[in-house]
């Protein structure tokens, strides 16, 4: 129910999740990817590869990415108990292996409450013209 007082404080939460997710990104912040993730997280590359959480962390952990800027807005979110899934626009620029990419994408996040915080379960974006 859109209008139900916890659903609505989830929402809040998942939104929040999401901008410390973008700010991990800016700073390249590892600790934080740690804490966000959940232990059983699967991203879907543009390629269609599956890359769960410890090939996630080895590719930042690389040091070949860094975002110069990173942003999203555009949300649609859906609460069912425990799982968030958020569907939003992401717009990011920087340098991935000494490649620049300036783009927007859409994306698709599952988010998971575990423990008392939201953790991010999956994501998967596709790049826009």
């Amino acid at each position: 129910m859109p209008n139900d007082p916890d659903t609505s404080t989830k929402i809040e939460q998942v939104i929040q999740a999401e901008r410390l997710w973008l700010e991990a990104h800016l700073r390249l912040d590892l600790a934080a990817f740690e804490r966000l993730m959940a232990d059983d997280y699967t991203l879907i590359s543009d390629r269609g590869e599956l890359l769960d959480k410890s090939q996630v962390l080895a590719a930042f952990r690389a040091g070949k990415k860094h975002w110069d800027e990173a942003e999203s807005d555009d949300y649609s979110i859906q609460i069912d108990g425990n799982v968030a899934v958020v569907r939003g626009r992401w717009r990011a620029r920087g340098e991935n292996s000494g490649v620049r990419f300036d783009y927007t994408a859409r994306y698709r996040s599952t988010w998971v409450h575990r423990d008392g915080r939201w953790q991010i379960l999956s994501d998967r974006s596709d790049d826009q013209p």
